[in-house]
């Protein structure tokens, strides 16, 4: 099935840009700046609560989208995270953040923002016990009982493979789970060298079995062979997953990973086909793609 798949379904012929030290970004790659009166809200709400949001911690390029929509992605325990990762802006080191009150204070953000569909997410917190995981139950918890109604997808850490701590989380009953693999196994060493492919794949395993709607994500440009992306599309479906989001790699700073290739529109879209080819019930495709983009559309199949 695998190997018939490829022969059914040709590649574009639409090269990709590649040798990008001499090239500037394709037309596809550009954003509009932040702006608006709702930007401007949901940037005075974040600030009150004094909350920490993925969409700037990783420089997202959607920031201006979503924010100018009303919507942001928060990122609990912290913006310090204990993971060294070459593809993420998101600071390095040892966390000094731990506030108990911090999930209150996201459900009443959520609350004032009046978004009915969230996105929580978190750093690595491995020097905690549990990772977190109490935390994040708990932040689960109160966003949906300050906001009846309210949908939710969480996007967790591996927990460094402490089950239990897994556990805290999913019998919250998120609406969906989202846990990145990031990247294609070949390259994990290089991009996550503190992660474990299989580990990841056996937590989305386990949500599964759980009862829950999962979720993941890749970044494509780091210098993965097609091949390799069906091969975690293979992977992902075996093990359970439901919704695949895969965007373009961009370089934070000159001290992450360089960018290896400007995947086009069009292959983005091959791959979205592949994908659905292969049993995803949703995948999400596309240069700007980030695991949160149109999350509200990933609850049904």
């Amino acid at each position: 099935m695998y190997i018939s798949l490829h022969k059914m379904i040709e590649l574009p012929v639409v090269p990709s840009i590649k040798n990008t030290e001499s090239l500037k970004r394709p037309d596809w790659l550009r954003v509009k700046l932040p702006y608006g009166d709702q930007y401007r809200s949901v940037r005075s709400i974040v600030d009150k609560q004094q909350l920490h949001t993925v969409c700037e911690s990783a420089r997202c390029p959607n920031m201006g989208e979503c924010w100018g929509e009303g919507t942001a992605t928060f990122m609990i325990l912290g913006n310090v995270c204990t993971r060294g990762c070459s593809f993420c802006a998101v600071a390095t080191g040892r966390p000094t953040e731990f506030d108990e009150e911090e999930p209150i204070r996201v459900a009443e953000a959520i609350r004032q923002m009046g978004v009915k569909h969230a996105v929580i997410t978190s750093v690595n917190r491995d020097e905690l016990k549990d990772g977190g995981a109490s935390i994040w139950a708990a932040t689960v918890r109160e966003s949906y009982r300050l906001n009846p109604g309210l949908t939710m997808e969480t996007l967790i850490p591996d927990f460094k493979a402490k089950w239990d701590a897994l556990e805290l989380v999913l019998a919250e009953r998120p609406n969906v789970v989202s846990h990145n693999m990031e990247t294609v196994k070949r390259l994990y060493r290089r991009v996550r060298p503190q992660a474990r492919y299989e580990r990841s794949l056996e937590q989305i395993r386990r949500t599964k079995q759980a009862g829950l709607r999962t979720k993941s994500g890749i970044m494509v440009g780091l210098g993965e062979t097609p091949e390799e992306v069906y091969e975690i599309m293979d992977d992902l479906v075996a093990h359970g997953c439901d919704v695949m989001t895969l965007g373009q790699y961009l370089q934070p700073t000159k001290m992450h990973l360089p960018v290896e290739e400007f995947i086009t529109p069009e292959m983005f879209d091959h791959y979205r086909t592949v994908g659905l080819r292969k049993g995803l019930k949703y995948v999400e495709s596309g240069p700007l793609v980030r695991s949160s983009y149109h999350s509200e559309r990933h609850l049904e199949g």
